[in-house]
């Protein structure tokens, strides 16, 4: 009964301490191997195409005064997009061309969506990062005008060693664990133990896909390619008239002048009519004085001359 106690009170505090490790693990991995002082990548890592390395110290192992170097090489990863428009007089044969240009430069087309000869045609373009620069050179190149270009760079050099110091952090916890299963006797035990290592398999194979998928993005750029055709000239004239905007615009034009034709009525009715009343009944009253007066004055007879001797 004592040696079974002993036994799992040793199990019990394994297990504690491995919680609380795990703990400190998930809180601290970044700190704990961050570019300025982790012991370099994990083994077998090797540089993703496209990526730049930075040393620090010299080659050889020594820095320039002789003494060991404070870092390892750590790897620089960065994940290149870009979007680029290219008007082309043929969509058919310039997409025939990007798409050798992608195989030329060892990448592939990751998606496309295409029409007729007269739609646009999208392209995605998966490239590998160092000829990155290249295949925009090469789109420069065809036969065609650059309508829009946008590229994007993001460094995730410090999301991948923080994933792979956490990986390797839950490796050693498995070991821990699986060295534990392999001493625990009792069924309570052995249930507690493996349910710990499967939740701690569980987490090494979530951040291994989440390393993958950044891994994989910073190896392969990412470069969508549009393909929109030059418009003919009688195209371009009938796109620029539209019947709709006409037909608005001459209502537009025929409610205007109905508006200011009724603005004018009705300023003359209520500003102008009222005073040309006005002016009328007093035209009117003065006319009639002047005839009245007239016609009160008294009628001088003429004179006649005297007859001729």
């Amino acid at each position: 009964m004592q040696h079974d106690r002993s036994r799992r009170l040793l199990v019990a505090g394994a297990l504690v301490s491995l919680s609380l490790a795990l703990g400190a693990c998930a809180s601290g991995a970044s700190l704990a191997l961050t570019p300025q002082n982790a012991n370099g990548p994990a083994a077998g890592a090797t540089a993703a195409p496209g990526t730049t390395r930075d040393l620090v110290g010299t080659p050889g192992g020594k820095t320039s005064d002789g003494s060991q170097p404070l870092a390892a090489p750590v790897e620089r990863q960065i994940i290149k997009t870009g979007e680029i428009t290219l008007q082309v007089s043929n969509v058919a044969n310039a997409l025939g061309r990007v798409r050798a240009m992608a195989l030329e430069l060892g990448g592939y087309v990751g998606g496309s969506q295409a029409g007729t000869l007269e739609d646009a045609a999208t392209l995605t373009l998966r490239i590998p990062a160092a000829r990155f620069d290249d295949a925009l050179a090469g789109l420069h190149a065809l036969d065609a005008k650059v309508v829009a270009e946008a590229t994007r760079e993001s460094d995730v050099s410090s999301q991948i060693v923080d994933l792979e110091a956490r990986i390797a952090n839950l490796e050693a916890s498995e070991t821990s664990y699986r060295a534990l299963l392999e001493r625990a006797q009792k069924v309570e035990d052995i249930l507690a133990v493996q349910s710990r290592l499967d939740q701690v398999r569980g987490e090494i194979e979530q951040l291994k896909a989440q390393h993958k998928d950044i891994s994989g993005q910073a190896d392969l750029a990412t470069l969508t390619v549009t393909l929109t055709p030059v418009a003919a000239p009688v195209q371009k004239q009938a796109e620029t008239w539209d019947l709709g905007a006409q037909l608005s615009e001459a209502v537009a034009t025929l409610v205007g002048i109905g508006q200011g034709v009724a603005s004018a009525l009705i300023v003359f009715v209520i500003v102008w009519l009222p005073v040309l009343l006005v002016l009328g009944i007093i035209a009117l009253v003065l006319l009639r004085g002047v005839l009245e007066a007239r016609r009160r004055l008294p009628i001088v007879a003429p004179v006649e001359p005297p007859p001729a001797a």
